[in-house]
This record gives C-alpha cells, structure tokens and sequence, in this order.
C-alpha cells in the first residue's frame, strides 16, 4: 500500500474528512433556498415522536437540516469510508450507530444484530432514528429491516427525500446526488406508515412496498419542485 492511500485511510484523515464534508453540507444549507411540503410538517410531525426517518441511499446527504432541535441517532456503515459519514453526523447534531445488513438482508453480519437493537432503544429513549431504507448495493429498493424495526418498536417511517436544483448525478450503484450550492433545495415528507405488532409475512411485505413506493414518490416531488421553472 501506498503512503498516499495509508495517510487517506488513516484515523486523523478520516476525521477531517468528516469536518470537511460537515463544513460543505452547511454552505449548500445556506446557499439554497428551502422548500419544505407539507409547509406545516413540524406540527404534523410532533405528535409522531419519535419516529423512523426512511431515505434513499445517494439521496440523504441533506437530510440532517430538517431536524429543529429534534434528538435524532442515524445508522452508518462500519466501513472505514462510514468514519467520515459519522464525524460529520455528529457535527451537525446527530448521534451515530454503527452497523447494517447486507445485500441478502441479513442481520447477523456487519454489525446488524446490535445496531438493531441499539435503534430500538434508542426508540424507546425518545431518539428519532434515520437510515436509508435500500438492501445494500441494490439502488431504490426496499429492505425488511426498517419495517421489522416499525413493527418491534411500534413507531411510524416517515418517507423523507430532498433534492437541490443544482447537483451532479455520479455514475454509480445508487445514482448519488452531490448537492451544490447557490440553487433551491426541496425537503418533502411523505405519510405515516404503520407496521403493527402481530404484522404477518403478507402484511410485513405490503408494508416494505409501502415505504418503497412513498419513497418513491417523495422523491419524485422533490425534483419536481426544484427543478420546475421559477
């Protein structure tokens, strides 16, 4: 391995990686003006807490600055890269969990099993719990985890997507949206879903395609807003 790539994957890198990326995600906040639909979304939201914060993966990078003074834990990867993502959570006021599933959604890998539980307590404690809702690698769809984590937990998924007027498209696995700066930025939450605790297979499968499809069309306004003429 090169010095160049050890100095990169090293710890202080890494952390100053997550101080930069923080540091951007404030001037793309600042730089853009903010569509919020439901424009009465806080007072919809606050008798839903806490809730589960459901985004798509590549999507979620502007996702932190709808929080208002809300306790929020959001999951990121154990990967090396995912040291960057939670110093730059925390930076901007939440608090990290680390691990996930994997693409043939099991728990017992990558840490699964403990951030499940570490989200269901957190639930329980009054956090807001926020994480893509994709199966790993798999772009746009939806995994069993988040709605195994609505019905354990008994709390609601709220759909979130936002999207900026101006952004570069990446060529990869989840079509990741880099946001710029100096546009207009939409923030769009979708409905409730419900996931009872006696939820059978039948019932869990309708509502993972439920948050899929909110998500979806989430989504789908979100750019429609920003890019529509003036």
């Amino acid at each position: 391995m090169s010095w160049r790539k050890r100095i990169s994957r090293s710890y202080p890198a890494r952390k100053a990686g997550g101080w930069v990326l923080a540091s951007y995600l404030r001037l793309v906040r600042i730089t853009n003006r903010r569509i919020i639909e439901p424009a009465d979304v806080y007072d919809r939201l606050a008798p839903e807490l806490p809730m589960i914060i459901a985004m798509w993966h590549g999507q979620h990078f502007m996702v932190p600055f709808l929080r208002r003074g809300h306790k929020v834990k959001v999951l990121i990867s154990r990967h090396r890269d995912g040291e960057i993502n939670a110093t730059a959570a925390e930076l901007l006021g939440l608090v990290p969990i680390r691990g996930s599933g994997d693409h043939e959604r099991r728990y017992d890998r990558k840490g699964g099993v403990a951030a499940f539980k570490t989200m269901l307590d957190a639930l329980a404690a009054g956090y807001n719990v926020a994480l893509t809702a994709d199966v790993p690698k798999v772009s746009r769809v939806a995994g069993e985890g988040i709605v195994a984590l609505a019905r354990f937990s008994g709390r609601p998924i709220f759909p979130v997507a936002v999207a900026t007027s101006r952004r570069w498209v990446l060529d990869n696995w989840d079509r990741s949206a880099v946001n710029l700066p100096f546009g207009r930025m939409a923030m769009v939450v979708g409905g409730p879903i419900r996931v009872t605790a006696d939820a059978d297979d039948a019932t869990q499968e309708a509502a993972r395609q439920a948050v899929e499809t909110a998500l979806n069309v989430a989504t789908a306004r979100a750019y429609e807003l920003v890019d529509r003429p003036r």
